[in-house]
């Protein structure tokens, strides 16, 4: 037998401005590999476990979330993504939410890069609420007045695939508990060429009764929207930060999630909705449903897209990173990342 040994994949490390260059601007493209990756996940050829939350008991808002996964398809790759939120960091200037990806070769299992994922996490979390904002809105009057709860760097990545994909809005709203974030945000939003009034509100009600589609990006632990009645115009709400409405809000509209089983756990509100009924019947469906064409939400009601935000989606944009960057010979490679490769010395 040959004591020869294979040469192991070659390991690199991607920046954050490396990312951003395969992904700036780029926002049909990115909601097209999102919207793959939904389908491959749809027809089963995807694993993707429930994240994991490392917390601690001397920091409450802090958390560190392990999402592993592994996609399958014409680009099949496995790996994990490492995210931290640390809300406490924006009051020292610092983004909450930093992240790395690992990439993972699924004929041999070694690592084959490091990304920084802070933007692919944006990238993929906005380009899902854009795509699902377009299918939603398929048989029903498409929202003019959008409406923004929350005004980080989510809600700014959300809007930018918005007006990337084709979006146009006569008119935005902002709030934020922040009064000067709120502000900072409108001031964004007209820097970006914003038609229309730009309003920042001074309460929450009066942001939802006046959007036809309405943004929650808060870092929310629990439930602060309580009321129904705020609702009832029908509005389609991306409801991508999990915990803002409770469970009579919930209740009464139409429910469409990324995931079941991911998105009904951790406290979500569509968790606390199924802990008070006891069933899950107010979760009408999918997003894949909604893609296939098996799911059409009503006009009648308003609409709640909850998407927990599976890792299978960090790993398509991620690796359509690794590829790109390869394909232009860019890699910053580790020499001899891979060390000792001889079984018996």
């Amino acid at each position: 037998m040959s004591s020869s040994t294979a040469a192991p994949p070659a390991f690199a490390v991607i920046s954050g401005a490396e990312v951003d260059r395969v992904l700036a601007g780029r926002h049909r493209e990115v909601t097209g590999i999102v919207e793959a990756a939904y389908r491959v996940h749809g027809a089963g050829d995807t694993v993707n476990p429930p994240s994991y939350f490392l917390r601690f008991p001397d920091r409450p808002s802090s958390r560190i979330i392990a999402l592993p996964a592994s996609l399958g398809g014409d680009n099949a790759v496995d790996g994990l993504k490492w995210i931290s939120s640390f809300p406490e960091n924006v009051a020292a200037g610092l983004p909450r939410a930093s992240a790395v990806l690992i990439l993972n070769d699924p004929a041999t299992g070694y690592p084959l890069a490091c990304l920084e994922s802070s933007i692919i996490s944006a990238a993929r979390t906005a380009a899902s609420a854009a795509l699902a904002a377009a299918k939603l809105s398929e048989g029903r009057e498409r929202p003019r007045r959008v409406g923004f709860f929350g005004v980080g760097l989510i809600a700014r990545y959300i809007h930018a695939f918005l007006a990337g994909t084709g979006w146009e809005f006569e008119s935005a709203g902002v709030y934020d508990l922040s009064r000067d974030h709120a502000q900072g945000f409108a001031d964004y939003l007209h820097r970006a060429g914003t038609p229309g009034e730009v309003t920042v509100h001074d309460g929450p009600e009066e942001l939802i009764r006046s959007s036809d589609l309405v943004v929650f990006a808060t870092v929310a632990g629990e439930p602060h929207v309580q009321d129904p009645d705020w609702f009832g115009h029908n509005p389609l709400v991306l409801h991508v930060s999990l915990r803002d409405l409770a469970p009579e809000v919930v209740l009464a509209a139409t429910n469409v999630v990324d995931d079941v089983e991911h998105c009904l756990k951790a406290g979500t509100s569509l968790h606390l909705a199924e802990q008070r009924v006891g069933n899950r019947d107010f979760v009408h469906g999918t997003l894949h449903d909604v893609l296939d064409g098996t799911l059409r939400p009503p006009a009648d009601r308003p609409v709640i897209f909850s998407p927990f935000g599976l890792g299978i989606l960090d790993l398509a944009l991620g690796k359509h990173v690794y590829d790109t960057v390869r394909e232009a010979g860019e890699l910053s490679v580790v020499d001899g990342f891979f060390h000792e490769m001889r079984r018996y010395g």
